[in-house]
């Protein structure tokens, strides 16, 4: 009875030092050092221990799902091969399996910052194939369920894992002298960027456990009865919770490099942990709290249902273009952290004396309201069952969204911002500089290459099976939206982003290759209104719906909107590109004038007289001439 718990509490232990020990070596650790190698270790012994818990775990599902009689013999190796590789419940727990094998050996032997980096992503990744399973596809609010089991695992894993970390690494550190100044610990210098850490752990924590019962409020009438009440009350918990944290750091973080380090230390750890119990405990009882209309699936389903699992919205008028959501709490939290980041880092600029432009804040805060509303208002709420709605929040991410974010100039503000760290170790400042910097980046920022990825995964999407896939699996769908943003991103910022990358094209290329861009994507708009059949008909074809137009209707709309609508953000590159190159140009000469006061316009004297002795010559050549 109790022995499945007990193994996925392990589990969920190790996972946290695997996780945890990666991250607080990347920010808060120097590579090459002893505390950098102790916390690879750690990481490498959680993975491990997560791997065989994980193996136990399957074969406990195995047991209690389909209760087979344990022999050595062909039937139950039979059985054993069909609940791993065919079943979705025992592919999520064989792939977290091989997962955790692999993190066990790359965090054993690959100690280099970028491999850290990897094994760390890869770490992360793991905890996706158990979040998908995590919540039944029959019931309401799937996609909200699954995006807040991960954030609220990984969120976890980093806060606990951290604490883990800091302990194994003073205990270390007080039983061992360090030969090297490298290699000792300066414990209030990486208590206090655990601390930076836990506090966005918190909030992931804090808010993903709060998402699936507000959406499963249904309406915001319902915020004051009850079941809204409880939500209230412990959401304020949680923010209470929040505050003390960030207040006992404050007091007890300065006291670990005096006498009374010890009692400071231990007292911070105990701390850490009853905030992890409280909040994870307020998380729990509210995602147990029967919601105002329950959470049970209905016992006839139309196909919509069975396709999407959440019923047929009501027809999409001009009101609900404006009130109707789909909360993507994956993308509430993105935007979330990316507002107060940008704001934070315009503060620290005041602060200090610096400015920074108005205009930017306004473009990137509009981009973030842009990203919202797509991801988390009627587009997504519609995308499912219309391929134009579909089709207009495509463009927005790859297209609109970029332009505003770009403009924003994140990069440039974050180094302007961020402090740089003089220990050896890495902070947000350093990652940013090695991404700018590193051979990926040379690459993948290339004017000609971030257009063909632009232009290829326009075709490629839609005339693949990768449409399908973000159709029908919620993992596609994340991916979609991921990598239309980023790709879109990358394309923009090579044509008008200040934001440093390796090169860019002067401005008449960049024109030309906008122009290039244009034209490809007039054609893939063009060519999905020229479609005779219904792209993925069996998705867009089975809706039921019985308002809007027809599905082949439909598509002709996304079409039209690829090929006219998607082009506005295009004129605007192409405008802003226009006037970049003439403020390039108005600079230029600027820049001459000034060279030229400076000079006393040596360089126009000197023109003048070599012409002035060059007609001298001629002259005197004239003169010789009988």
């Amino acid at each position: 009875m109790w022995g499945l718990p007990a193994v996925k509490l392990v589990s969920n232990l190790a996972a946290a030092a695997m996780l945890g020990s990666l991250v607080l070596a990347l920010f808060g650790l120097r590579s090459g050092t002893r505390p950098f190698d102790i916390a690879l270790d750690t990481a490498s012994v959680g993975a491990a221990v997560f791997t065989v818990t994980a193996a136990i775990a399957a074969g406990m599902n195995l047991l209690a799902a389909f209760n087979p009689r344990l022999s050595a013999d062909r039937s139950f190796g039979e059985q054993l091969g069909m609940f791993l590789l065919t079943l979705p419940l025992g592919q999520s727990w064989l792939i977290t399996v091989l997962m955790g094998a692999v993190i066990t050996l790359m965090a054993f032997g690959w100690r280099s910052w970028t491999g850290t980096l990897i094994t760390a992503g890869l770490a992360a990744a793991s905890f996706i194939p158990l979040a998908t399973e995590g919540h039944s596809g029959d019931l309401a609010g799937h996609n909200v369920a699954v995006n807040a089991i991960l954030l609220h695992t990984v969120g976890a894993a980093v806060w606990l894992g951290g604490v883990m970390l800091l302990v194994i690494l003073r205990a270390v550190g007080e039983h061992r002298s360090a030969k090297k100044d490298a290699d000792r610990i300066d414990l209030p210098t990486l208590v206090s960027r655990y601390s930076s850490l836990a506090i966005a752990a918190f909030v992931v924590v804090a808010i993903s456990g709060v998402a699936r019962t507000v959406v499963a409020l249904g309406d915001w009438s319902e915020l004051f009865s009850p079941y809204g009440l409880i939500v209230l009350g412990k959401g304020a918990l949680l923010v209470g919770l929040g505050l003390f944290g960030a207040w006992y750091r404050r007091r007890l973080i300065p006291n670990l490099a005096g006498e009374k380090q010890k009692r400071s230390f231990w007292t911070l750890i105990l701390g850490e942990l009853f905030l992890m119990g409280a909040a994870s405990g307020a998380a729990a009882a509210l995602a147990r709290t029967p919601p105002p209309q329950g959470d049970e699936p209905p016992a006839v389903q139309t196909a919509a249902q069975r396709l999407t699992q959440t019923p047929l919205p009501p027809e999409l008028t001009l009101q609900r273009w404006f009130t109707s959501y789909d909360i993507d709490i994956l993308w509430l939290v993105a935007v979330g952290f990316g507002a107060f980041l940008y704001i934070a880092g315009i503060l620290r600029l005041h602060r200090r004396g610096d400015a920074w432009p108005v205009h930017r804040t306004i473009f990137w805060m509009a981009g973030l309201l842009m990203l919202l509303w797509v991801t988390c208002g009627p587009l997504n709420e519609y995308q499912e069952y219309l391929f134009s709605v579909h089709m207009a929040g495509h463009m927005a991410l790859t297209m609109a969204i970029p332009l505003l974010l770009v403009s924003g100039a994140p990069i440039t503000l974050a180094l302007r911002a961020i402090r740089k760290r003089e220990d050896g170790t890495r902070g947000a400042r350093e990652w940013i500089l090695w991404a700018v910097h590193s051979p990926f980046s040379r690459v993948v920022t290339h004017p000609f290459v971030a257009a063909a990825i632009f232009v290829a995964s326009l075709w490629g999407f839609y005339f693949t099976d990768l449409v399908r896939w973000a159709m029908y699996d919620h993992l596609g769908h994340e991916w979609m939206i991921i990598h239309f943003l980023i790709s879109g991103y990358l394309f923009v910022m090579t044509l008008i982003g200040i934001d440093p990358i390796p090169y860019r094209l002067p401005h008449a290329g960049r024109l030309i290759t906008l122009i290039g861009v244009m034209a490809m994507h007039a054609f893939f708009g063009m060519a999905i209104m020229m479609q005779e059949g219904l792209m993925v008909a069996e998705w867009f074809g089975s809706m039921g719906r019985t308002w809007g137009p027809t599905p082949m209707e439909d598509q002709y709309i996304g079409g039209g909107i690829a090929w006219s609508v998607g082009e506005i953000p295009t004129l605007i590159l192409a405008v802003t590109v226009g006037i970049q190159w003439s403020g390039s140009d108005a600079r230029l000469q600027r820049r001459r004038d000034r060279h030229a006061d400076r000079t006393g316009d040596a360089e126009l004297a000197e023109y003048n007289a070599r012409l002035a002795k060059l007609a001298e010559q001629d002259r005197q050549e004239e003169s010789r001439i009988p």
